[in-house]
């Protein structure tokens, strides 16, 4: 049991470690899970987390070193994540200094989304309104346009993932580094659809559009960040 159960619990932590952090891809899936579809958020939060198995398990059978040899590849990789990074943030920031109509989940007494508690009269209940000055959700295919970006084109998820996480795994002895890599890949499932479908609890608190703004505004500032430190070679 401790030989299975082990491995797996400090590749969980392992792996937690490095993926619960402000991140480009966390800030992305949290404004998304707040107001987006849940098809769309299933759908992001499946791809954020096959994506860290599918880097992990390559990590484990030995493409980081593969990765080290091709010092050109991350640096392409580096640029075009700090443009799209800027790019997005620069979005983030507009939408924080001039919003736009709508920009706020609207408290109705009735309507097709119900997101908070409230009497079953209907009173009390925070809903999604389609239509004139209303929020209108991300659609699917620009959410994961979006994710694919944000992770493939993030250098350090190839250095932090395959590279490092692949070199701690290996580290365990025989089958033990498979039940290492099982348990990051459990820890970056679960963390994934705990903020995807947990930012959801936060419905009511973006009833008011000045609670978008400050999300956009911190958005815009670890985007822009972000960006800069990947061009700047941080």
């Amino acid at each position: 049991m401790n030989e299975t159960l082990l491995p797996a619990l400090l590749g969980m932590g392992t792996g937690l470690a490095l993926i619960v952090a402000i991140g480009a891809q966390n800030a992305y899936l949290l404004r998304l899970g707040i107001d987006g579809a849940p098809r769309t958020v299933l759908t992001v939060v499946l791809i954020c987390a096959l994506s860290d198995a599918v880097l992990i398990l390559a990590g484990v059978v030995g493409i980081g070193g593969l990765i080290r040899a091709m010092p050109e590849a991350l640096t392409v990789i580096r640029f075009l994540g700090a443009g799209f990074l800027v790019v997005y943030g620069l979005m983030a920031a507009r939408r924080a200094l001039r919003p736009g109509p709508g920009q706020a989940l609207v408290p109705t007494e009735e309507g097709p989304e119900r997101l908070g508690g409230g009497s079953e009269g209907g009173t009390g209940t925070t809903t999604i309104v389609r239509g004139a000055g209303t929020r209108t959700s991300t659609t699917l295919g620009t959410a994961v346009l979006t994710t694919l970006a944000l992770t493939w084109l993030n250098p350090h998820v190839y250095l932090d993932t395959v590279v490092f996480l692949g070199s701690v795994a290996n580290q365990q002895v025989g089958e033990a580094r498979w039940w290492w890599a099982g348990g990051a890949v459990t820890g970056s499932l679960v963390w994934f659809f705990a903020l995807g479908f947990g930012a959801r609890l936060l419905r009511p608190v973006f009833a008011r559009p000045a609670a978008w703004r400050v999300l956009d505004g911190l958005i815009a500032v670890v985007m822009i960040a972000l960006g800069a430190s990947l061009a700047f070679g941080a």
